[in-house]
């Protein structure tokens, strides 16, 4: 294990006995972290600034551009602590660090206790904690999930590859280049106009409203043997939108693929939160999946982490209008 300490190392100064709120953003580009504070737990209050039933773990899982806010008590003896995070599913070995330091009349102990960090592939611990959150359906801001849906959409996303480009070299896999797609469609910024100012304009060609609502092809979706099966694994590059009726209801499953690689995709929704009604692993089944729906108090997000080889449901209602991105972080 590598731990990076630094001589500016972040350092938190608490009293005995007294309660913090931390709010914890993780503002990486596509690596999920475990955090844990050495010796202590912390009750869990809100996710993406929606509040939460309070939850008390030991350890947060967090996606890039997600937030936790978190209730930290100081009910240890009186030393130093180290808040420690490292990657989940990500590469290499690496531990960054701050440290939790009791205020007291004497010396505090030089050497910080470390925290116990789960493995980089405790597939297990994340989806525990991210599955077993829910919302606080008696808090001011709540609002019933709504049981009638207007339109139904399953898209598979994942990584892919676009053709090189003629005379060009590509050093990747399979000598192509990669991209990021949904329903095998890799999105590409306009570069005339603005899809906004063609929308309000009546300006054709600039994007298509022809996004598909399920995906081209159906196979075994989570099936690593077809990693790189040219048939499934290129994608193209197109402008593609769906259009959505003003204050619609939205139910879309999100099912991560093992194209490329199998991995969790954080997924975000600008502009909206949404009802994350269920996640399970593999492919999801429209039989069996409904059955696993909560919609009496299911967790509020702007940011989901799709399960390694699995799925996730996600509900919301269209009432912001304007252009808005579905979108993987790494994309």
């Amino acid at each position: 294990m590598i731990v990076f300490l630094c001589l500016d190392t972040y350092k938190l100064k608490v009293v005995q006995g007294e309660t913090y709120l931390l709010r914890i953003i993780n503002a990486a580009l596509n690596n999920q972290f475990f955090f844990k504070i050495a010796n202590h737990t912390l009750t869990v209050v809100a996710v993406d600034a929606s509040y939460t039933d309070p939850m008390v773990t030991d350890v947060i899982v967090i996606a890039p551009g997600q937030t936790v806010d978190a209730l930290l008590t100081a009910d240890q003896p009186r030393a130093s602590y180290y808040m420690a995070a490292h990657a989940y599913g990500g590469a290499g070995d690496v531990t960054t660090t701050g440290i939790i330091t009791y205020e007291y009349e004497y010396a505090t102990p030089s050497t910080p206790v470390m925290p116990t960090l789960p493995a980089f592939n405790d597939t297990p611990t994340a989806f525990k904690f991210y599955s077993n959150l829910t919302s606080l359906v008696n808090g001011s801001c709540w609002a019933p999930v709504p049981l009638k849906i207007d339109k139904h959409m399953f898209v598979t996303e994942g990584l892919g590859f676009v053709p090189c480009g003629a005379n060009k070299t590509c050093k990747g896999l399979l000598g192509q280049q990669m991209a990021a797609s949904m329903n095998n469609a890799s999105f590409e910024f306009p570069t005339k106009l603005s899809m906004l100012q063609a929308f309000f304009g009546n300006v054709d060609g600039i994007y298509t409203t022809n996004f598909p609502k399920n995906p081209p092809l159906v196979f075994n979706y989570t099936d690593s043997s077809i990693s790189f099966n040219t048939s499934l694994v290129m994608t193209s590059k197109s402008t593609k939108v769906t259009k959505l009726k003003f204050n619609s209801t939205v139910q879309i499953v999100l099912q991560n693929t093992a194209l490329v690689g199998v991995s969790s995709h954080p997924i975000h929704l600008h502009g909206f939160n949404f009802y994350v009604l269920a996640q399970g692993f593999g492919n999801y089944d429209a039989a069996t999946g409904p059955k696993m729906f909560n919609l009496v108090n299911p967790q509020k997000r702007n940011t989901i982490a799709v399960p390694v080889g699995g799925w996730s449901v996600i509900r919301f209602t269209a009432n912001n209008p304007g252009t808005v991105s579905l979108l993987e972080s790494l994309d």
